[in-house]
């Protein structure tokens, strides 16, 4: 076997990774809990949607900055190495390979199984969602170990498809909003004071944290950098082109929903809020058929985050660091991809979706040590940026004013504000959160002491 991958996606295949991977569920799934954490206050949520896009943006630009002058196998793993050293840059791995990988790609799987359930009329509480979500999970690790080729295929059409109700809503929504009245209603009208959800900061807090699972994404096209073809131009490119699509689009969609339904029937209606929108503005038939796009705008999301998982331990074990690299690190030479990484790393997502449904979905299994693994594992990741950035604005002296004090500081701003929205909204469950973390991470350290020990 080989261990290199070979080089085969363009620009047009990244910015469908990053749009692709980041517009999906999030902005379904969590438009809701915007709507229901702000009381319906909805220049609160539009608010909230451009903070944690601009956040995005900023950060996407620095690390676009760094990828003109790094390249090896997986972005953030290799900037980390390269401003910190290979200590820093192989927890990041570690934690990434570990925790925030499958914890998302878990969550992923149970989101596009739920809006399926909606769509065919059926439970989404039951059994049935749960087997539903372990086939996507599976179906979509078996795309991508056996052709990645067509996985990236499969990215850019999911894109295009899941752009057609978003923007199709951002615009006759917002325009028949305006039309009754209901778009204005909607603005000026609050069904719950700020005060009584604890003042308009900690609501904002909130809501902010809240939009972090919506925009991520973004940092998992870094996984795929040593599989895209000139790199240094294109993987810049891709970042900053990807991230502002995005932030774009899902204001402007927030927006147009306002213009579809009641603040109060979409905070009302849960999972099937999105479809109450949709048959609204383009009846019933042509709600459900766009409600079809949906659920598959959810699959290209979940292909996303597969595509970083599978290559989470390759990208440690290519370093020759981690659990058994001389394994993790072989690339299957007939479909060019880290097998035996990509069943780990199934593996992995099966146990944090069994995780999931035991800490979210029913009564706690796990005690006190029940958090959502939708939201925390990626703040985390904002907090492993920080020292990052600091480095750049230290180390990068060639680079000129804008790219190497003003955005990294705007970048590290942008993830403080990160934290401590998580701190706001998660509170206690967040302390125990980091329990968690902090045994993951010393699980890495002890794996990596052992195996310098034995060589």
């Amino acid at each position: 076997m080989e261990n290199e991958l070979k080089q085969r996606y363009g620009l047009i295949t990244a910015i469908a990774m990053i749009v692709g991977t980041v517009i999906g569920s999030g902005v379904f799934f969590k438009a809701e809990k915007i709507l229901n954490c702000t009381g319906g206050n909805l220049p609160v949520g539009v608010a909230s949607w451009i903070i944690g896009g601009m956040i995005m943006v900023v950060c996407a630009y620095t690390f676009a900055t760094m990828a003109t002058k790094y390249e090896k196998v997986n972005g953030v793993v290799d900037y980390a190495e390269a401003m910190i050293g290979s200590r820093y840059g192989y927890y990041i791995g570690w934690f990434m390979a570990t925790m925030y990988y499958p914890a998302m790609t878990s969550v992923l799987a149970w989101v596009s199984s739920r809006y399926f359930c909606v769509l065919m009329g059926w439970d989404i509480t039951g059994g049935s969602c749960m087997v539903i979500a372990g086939f996507l999970l599976v179906a979509s690790y078996a795309i991508n170990s056996l052709s990645p080729v067509l996985a990236g295929k499969f990215q850019v059409s999911t894109t295009v498809i899941k752009m057609i109700p978003l923007l199709l809503m951002a615009i006759v929504g917002t325009i028949k909003g305006l039309g009754d009245g209901l778009l204005i209603d909607n603005f000026t009208e609050v069904a719950i004071p700020a005060k009584q959800l604890g003042g308009t900061g900690s609501v904002l807090f909130t809501a902010v944290c809240a939009t972090a699972f919506a925009y991520e994404g973004w940092i998992i096209a870094t996984s795929i950098n040593a599989e895209i073809k000139d790199a240094k131009r294109t993987l810049p490119k891709a970042l900053v082109l990807g991230t502002l699509i995005v932030m774009v689009t899902y204001v402007l969609y927030y927006i147009g929903l306002a213009g579809a339904v009641e603040n109060q029937v979409m905070m009302e209606g849960g999972e099937a809020g999105a479809r109450i929108a949709f048959a609204n503005v383009f009846s019933s038939i042509g709600g459900t058929l766009l409600f079809v796009f949906i659920v598959i705008s959810c699959l290209g999301t979940l292909n996303g985050l597969m595509v970083g998982c599978v290559r989470g331990l390759y990208a440690i074990a290519a370093r020759n660091e981690g659990p058994k690299p001389e394994v993790l690190k072989q690339v299957d030479p007939v479909v060019n991809m880290p097998t035996n990484s990509a069943v780990m790393g199934v593996l992995l997502c099966a146990a944090w979706l069994l995780y999931f449904y035991g800490a979210n979905l029913t009564e706690g299994w796990f005690g006190p040590f029940c958090f959502d693994s939708s939201e925390l594992p990626i703040i985390t990741i904002y907090a492993f940026y920080i020292p990052i950035f600091i480095m750049v604005m230290k180390k990068e002296k060639e680079w000129n004013v804008f790219k190497r004090f003003v955005m990294p500081a705007a970048s590290i701003a942008g993830c403080i504000i990160m934290i401590t929205a998580a701190a706001v909204s998660h509170k206690m469950a967040a302390v125990y959160y980091l329990i968690v973390f902090a045994v993951v991470i010393v699980i890495g350290w002890l794996i990596e002491r052992s195996r310098k020990t034995n060589e």
